[in-house]
């Protein structure tokens, strides 16, 4: 039951943030390491108000979503041939492995000296966060697509370009939905990352320059930010895809 579960989340949230705020009231951890929620919420508030984080915010989410759609478009229709040709597949699949399992951090170098220190190093970086791995989902769920269909598809005389479009596309869909959705709290991992580059806007900039004076409550104040939006943006992704492919609940 919908209701349930919302039921369950809320008490389970407000039993957390209980613990937290009477583990730093009670001094069990320094309120300098560990502010309460409600000195958090009083700094975030403040922030919005007069240190334009929503300015922040929306920065972030730009880039986020700029970056996110570039490597959708290009992993989908990619996947969708190495899972499909299986040739392609062989000869590119240790080359994605190779490189997805790199960490994006030890590559800021390479990015700054390959594109300079500006917007397109930080797309760069939060794309590299989402291609290999969307580009090997993709690929997996065209692979997941039963044979039956295709072969259907064949006796009725279906040539290939249209056993991939009106066969292997609306079988996989549901999944490539729900794992473009998994991708992109991928990329929001890798902001603050992309955002430490001479940047001078953003979330990622935001809580940076915070932890250089030790502000921990703006800190955890930037943080709680990025996990409000992706929250909200996760959540709102669930529905549609809950309304869209209403038979997979039935």
């Amino acid at each position: 039951m919908p209701g349930r579960r919302i039921l369950i989340g809320a008490a389970s949230t407000l039993a957390l943030l209980l613990a937290w705020e009477l583990v730093s009231r009670t001094g069990i951890v320094s309120p300098r390491f560990l502010p309460a929620p409600s000195t958090v919420l009083g700094t975030l508030w403040a922030m919005i108000t007069g240190r334009d984080l929503l300015y922040h915010a929306g920065v972030s989410t730009l880039r986020v979503w700029t970056a996110f759609l570039i490597a959708v478009a290009m992993a989908v229709p990619l996947g969708i041939l190495m899972g499909s040709l299986r040739w392609l597949g062989e000869a590119l699949e240790p080359i994605v492995d190779f490189i997805r399992y790199l960490p994006v951090p030890a590559l800021v170098p390479l990015a700054i000296i390959w594109f300079g220190v500006g917007e397109v190093t930080k797309i760069f970086l939060l794309w590299l966060g989402v291609f290999f791995q969307l580009l090997l989902l993709v690929a997996d769920d065209v692979r997941r697509v039963p044979q039956e269909y295709h072969e259907t598809a064949m006796t009725l005389g279906a040539p290939g370009w249209r056993r991939l479009t009106d066969v292997s596309l609306p079988a996989m869909l549901p999944t490539l939905v729900d794992n473009m959705r998994i991708t992109l709290g991928w990329c929001w991992t890798y902001l603050v990352i992309a955002e430490i580059v001479a940047a001078d806007s953003g979330l990622g900039f935001v809580i940076w320059q915070a932890r250089r004076f030790f502000q921990t409550a703006e800190v955890m104040a930037g943080v709680v930010t990025i996990g409000i939006i992706g929250l909200a943006t996760d959540q709102l992704l669930r529905a549609a895809h809950r309304r869209r492919f209403r038979y997979l609940t039935r």
